[in-house]
């Protein structure tokens, strides 16, 4: 990714929802924060869920098991749904618009957006792309990079040097055709966890994430936030 770099987004579920309100997301799903993966602090969470967001350090385990991952996922194979909204990042600090996107893009069943919605118009024009293509059609958004940057700027923390190397890393969940997928825009593809329910998408992705925590038991650099029904 020696292209085009942007400002990281915070892991915050204010600038999250702001972004994508601004981008002319209704706001009858938002995101918001989950605390904790056992069951009280899961139960805190708002009903239904249809994506998960996981801020998480990218580390030298993490990056071992990733290629292990992705060997063993393409000698064995596997069954990605055509119904999938799937991108490559291309853009430097990109990934927490990618996850936003990815987020969205895979649940428009349930969202509602304005009728001059740019985020909208973006996934109308892009879904048939290839994810390589898809990224260069972000790359080219004047709309999402702008509110990109200012959201990037809203944050509660003071906002990194564009050129500053960032080590953390967002990625989103999903229930596609009852299947949890992991989108992922380092990855060459989606990963599938096995099978979800609408009821039971929560703790299953949550499960997925606790995996990430385990690898790296030192780190405490990890958030998980929710896109819920408002």
């Amino acid at each position: 990714m020696d292209g085009q770099r942007w400002l990281p987004l915070e892991a915050n579920p204010d600038i999250m929802n702001q972004f994508l309100r601004q981008l002319g997301l209704l706001p009858t799903w938002q995101f918001g924060d989950v605390y904790g993966m056992d069951p009280d602090l899961l139960s805190m969470v708002p009903r239904p869920v249809c994506a998960i967001l996981l801020l998480f350090p990218v580390t030298e385990q993490y990056e071992s098991f990733r290629l292990e991952e992705e060997a063993a996922i393409k000698a064995q194979g596997q069954k990605v749904s055509q119904d999938v909204y799937f991108m490559k990042q291309t853009i430097g600090n990109a990934c927490g618009t990618i996850g936003l996107i990815h987020a969205v893009a895979n649940n428009q069943h349930y969202l509602e957006f304005e009728s001059d919605s740019p985020l909208k118009r973006f996934l109308a024009e892009s879904s048939k792309l290839s994810p390589e293509d898809k990224a260069t059609f972000l790359e080219n958004d004047e709309s999402i990079r702008v509110t990109h940057e200012s959201s990037a700027q809203e944050g509660q923390t003071e906002a990194p040097s564009i050129d500053d190397k960032v080590d953390l890393h967002f990625i989103a969940f999903v229930n596609i055709g009852g299947d949890l997928y992991e989108l992922d825009g380092r990855k060459p593809f989606p990963v599938i966890h096995g099978a979800t329910s609408e009821e039971s998408f929560l703790e299953d992705a949550t499960e997925v994430c606790k995996k990430f925590m385990d690898r790296d038991p030192g780190e405490l650099r990890f958030t998980v936030v929710a896109l819920s029904k408002a």
